[in-house]
């Protein structure tokens, strides 16, 4: 099966490859204007054009194929001038594979004390120098147009966790209503070549792909009229948000489960800040083809490994004199070279290197993580992978 969403010259594509017979889980290839993406895929966060502690050739050597930006953050600094005088954000981060930039909408709602938010958009002042600013959906679009990016995310209210009916409802019809503006705004880039968007004064290029964001909280109704709504007005592909935002974890999981039923199999479903390796199988069983989150850079840094047979916290006494590696099943450049106490001599001195390092096993392995998934979808073993895989982390690591 196969969908073909035109975007003047360079199309965005999305192929699926391969089905598991037993869950929802499939593989994929998603084409953008910067490469192709296999799915499922995990996208590392590089909320300020950086995924913290790596290099873009680290991430290169790792097998990344699409990394997640920040609209709101990179809008502040450098400014959105800057990058598109330098043409575009892939130059500026010297990154030439896929880029998907989320909205700045989910930082721009948690920052409740600083910023008023209208049917017209958010008006907020910036967490780094206290200016007042306005964004729209319109403006949102315009921005991560200039930004060049391969996907882009309309800008969407977030509630927090617990939201009453009347909360979850007035955001969910807000979202609808920005995604409407936000999908004109994109058809207007699409008309005209994307203008806020040139390398030279000469070559204007095509906008990326747009997707719809469900909000509706966690109440099933307003999931489904949502997804319904903006299957109407018609996407790239559609995420899944406001979710992981302190609802326990089976809420998660039926609030994605009844998303995916009303939203096209033959488009990307992505779910948005989400999540711990256990979890990674079960949102692919689901039917999910895109996932990110902070968990893997966030935890390395602050001395949090994960590994196939569970956390491990190398600040404890009992690795300082480990010669193991972190884990011996996986084949990062980290446990192929480093013990166990040399990473936490390096954590507990607080050098830079140990965070680095760290961060780069926790990011090898989510990525392994997925490279699994798709192998075993593509040979019909996901099912057996999935239990063993969740089995293997419920235990303490030796």
């Amino acid at each position: 099966m196969e969908f073909a969403f035109q975007c003047n010259m360079e199309p965005f594509e999305f192929t699926v490859t391969h089905r598991d017979p037993e869950t929802k889980a499939r593989t994929g290839l998603l084409r953008t204007p910067h490469g192709c993406v296999q799915t499922p895929v995990f996208m590392p966060v590089g909320t300020l054009g950086t995924v913290k502690g790596l290099t873009q050739e680290s991430l290169e050597q790792l097998g990344v194929e699409i990394v997640l930006a920040n609209t709101y953050h990179l809008y502040l600094r450098p400014g959105e001038q800057v990058i598109r005088e330098l043409g575009g954000l892939h130059r500026f981060m010297a990154w030439e594979r896929p880029i998907l930039t989320d909205s700045g909408g989910y930082q721009v709602f948690s920052m409740s004390a600083l910023r008023d938010v209208t049917d017209e958009g958010v008006r907020f002042r910036s967490h780094l120098d206290g200016s007042l600013h306005f964004l729209t959906p319109e403006r949102v679009v315009e921005i991560q147009g200039s930004f060049g990016s391969d996907i882009l995310m309309p800008l969407d209210e977030c509630t927090e966790f617990p939201a009453g009916a009347v909360t979850a409802q007035k955001a969910m019809e807000r979202t609808l209503a920005w995604a409407e503006r936000s999908k004109r705004a994109w058809e207007r880039l699409a008309e005209d070549g994307n203008s806020e968007f040139r390398i030279s004064t000469s070559e204007p290029k095509p906008p990326g792909a747009l997707f719809g964001i469900v909000q509706g909280g966690t109440y099933r109704e307003f999931r489904r009229r949502c997804a319904a709504r903006l299957v109407e007005m018609g996407f790239a592909g559609y995420a899944i948000g406001g979710l992981s935002v302190g609802e326990a974890r089976p809420l998660t999981m039926e609030m994605v489960a009844v998303t995916e039923e009303c939203l096209p199999a033959e488009k990307p479903r992505y779910v948005m800040g989400v999540g711990l390796p256990e979890d990674l199988p079960q949102y692919v069983a689901l039917g999910v083809d895109m996932m990110d989150c902070v968990l893997p850079t966030r935890n390395g840094r602050n001395g949090c490994l994960f590994t196939s047979q569970g956390q491990l916290h190398i600040r404890h006494a009992r690795f300082a004199r480990d010669p193991r590696p972190l884990d011996e099943s996986c084949a990062c450049p980290v446990c192929r070279r480093y013990s166990r106490a040399y990473l936490r001599h390096l954590f507990v001195s607080g050098e830079i290197l140990g965070k680095i390092l760290n961060t780069l096993h926790n990011v090898y392995f989510y990525l392994d993580t997925m490279r699994r998934i798709r192998q075993t979808i593509q040979a019909g073993d996901f099912t057996r992978f999935s239990s063993e895989f969740r089995s293997g982390l419920q235990g303490e690591v030796p």
